[in-house]
């Protein structure tokens, strides 16, 4: 059972400046006559005792003209959704909102008539809410909660519950249900969530929105395998075919003794999580390098299904699912994100994942660590969706090989560091320019000319302009030759 703090504490802070203004917003709603309430996430949040940044206030008995007047007077505004009934304060973390009535016109996320009516009561208003745990409220004055629909007791419990049937008629809500599951792991769903979601689709859902929520499970979730469970009770892996090929695929309980390929996936996507959240590193990863580790983590066994055969020893193989994994890989990117560069990266990594242990083991030559930065492009990024693959196995607990190829992994990025492309490959000595210095026309030849030195810089026959210059006389001398 959860600790829920009634007394709101993290909303009594005074070192929160947005919260100090949303008591003063408050206090000129009560002047007006009305009422605010805090209303949704920063709610949540105090109640489970962790801090507050984002606040949302909806007001209660003042006429949408007048409240925006009276705001006018006292703050600039950004009228985000003046059509019905929102503004947020520029500059500050705070949305001012009036209580709504929607009534659905299409299956559409936006096919809604929406009106704001400040006098909807605040149960009515919080039943058009997704869960329970977001629909309780609070006086942000005096801090009164109010919890028309049980929120509270939920959060005590550890349910995840649909708030009302205005569940259904947004289809985005299951997949907040996915993310929700992640970010919250003390959270189970209710069967009747469970049972609601399964009636509806994502059809008519636009692919920027599916992508947010995506982006949510994979950059915020502590635990993004709960909410991937939760889409497979839904019924809704069924949108994502790639993913639903995965459960019951097996693997050699020698080399995979947590389980299938769907439970070695989860485990995969937790240990993306972990690392996330784990101690800074130096660099620092950005937002889109994050994402490109935890997509490929989730996508790099995608080549499974197809590759799975049980041997002449009776043993399952996937011989070549690295490969086999690209095409499904890129469907499931791009069938979220329209981005094909974000695609070939996700992609690079699938094929590439099995080749740094490959390398450390076989004790391949610099040439070969070379070769592999620039077939992927990002070595540093492709260590950590190894290390993943690696700790989903780890995570067993009965494999020494797991634990042992955590080593590997560190000395595959040991050994990328020690060569200059940990982070990207090898930038070319010989360029462009140094053929046009020694008067060769540009055309067709420069190509050939151009990757043969760059192969050479690979092998280590070029090392610096010395000897690039060197080479490159070399070669354009062998070429002139009768």
């Amino acid at each position: 059972m959860n600790d829920i703090d009634l007394r709101l504490s993290a909303l009594r802070r005074d070192d929160v400046p947005d919260l100090a203004l949303a008591r003063e917003v408050a206090g000129l709603v009560r002047r007006l006559g009305g009422r605010a309430w805090l209303v949704g996430g920063c709610v949540r949040d105090a109640l489970l005792r962790r801090p507050c940044h984002d606040f949302d206030l909806e007001v209660y008995g003042v006429a949408p003209g007048r409240l925006e007047a009276a705001l006018a007077e006292r703050w600039p505004l950004d009228k985000v959704g003046a059509s019905f009934g929102v503004v947020k304060l520029r500059h500050h973390d705070i949305d001012i909102a009036l209580p709504r009535r929607e009534n659905r016109l299409g299956e559409g996320h936006r096919d809604f008539a929406i009106a704001a009516d400040p006098e909807l009561s605040p149960a009515e208003a919080a039943a058009r809410r997704d869960f329970t745990v977001n629909a309780v409220m609070a006086d942000p004055l005096t801090l009164e909660p109010l919890d028309p629909h049980g929120g509270i007791p939920d959060l005590r419990d550890g349910v995840l519950r649909h708030v009302s049937e205005h569940f259904a008629e947004d289809p985005l809500r299951v997949l907040r249900g996915m993310q929700f599951l992640s970010r919250f792991p003390f959270l189970s769903p209710a069967p009747e969530l469970v049972a609601i979601c399964a009636t509806m689709t994502q059809d008519a859902l636009p692919r920027e929105r599916l992508a947010g929520e995506w982006e949510k499970l994979l950059l915020q979730g502590s635990a993004p395998s709960r909410g991937l469970r939760f889409l497979r009770d839904c019924g809704w892996l069924r949108f994502y075919p790639e993913l639903a090929a995965l459960p019951g695929c097996p693997q050699d309980p020698v080399f995979h003794p947590e389980g299938d390929v769907w439970t070695h996936t989860l485990l995969a996507l937790d240990a993306a999580a972990a690392m996330r959240a784990a101690a800074p590193r130096d660099p620092a990863p950005d937002r889109e390098d994050l994402l490109a580790v935890a997509v490929a983590a989730l996508c790099h066994d995608l080549g499974k299904p197809a590759a799975t055969a049980r041997g002449e020893d009776g043993r399952w193989h996937a011989y070549d699912h690295e490969n086999l994994g690209a095409a499904p890989a890129r469907a499931f990117v791009l069938r979220l994100w329209n981005r094909p560069k974000f695609a070939d990266l996700v992609e690079r990594l699938v094929v590439a994942h099995m080749r740094p242990v490959a390398l450390v083991l076989s004790g391949a030559g610099d040439r070969a660590f070379r070769r592999l930065a620039v077939q992927v492009g990002r070595p540093d990024l492709l260590a950590d969706v190894v290390e993943c693959d690696v700790r989903a196995t780890a995570a067993a607990g009965s494999d020494p090989a797991a634990h042992r190829s955590l080593e590997i992994v560190a000395a595959y990025r040991a050994r990328c560091a020690a060569l200059a492309v940990d982070r990207a490959p090898p930038p070319p000595i010989v360029r462009g320019r140094d053929l046009v210095a020694r008067k060769l026309p540009p055309g067709p030849d420069y190509g050939p000319i151009l990757d043969a030195c760059y192969e050479a810089q690979l092998a280590g026959e070029i090392r610096d302009p010395a000897t690039g210059a060197a080479f490159l006389d070399a070669l354009l001398a062998r070429r002139a030759a009768p």
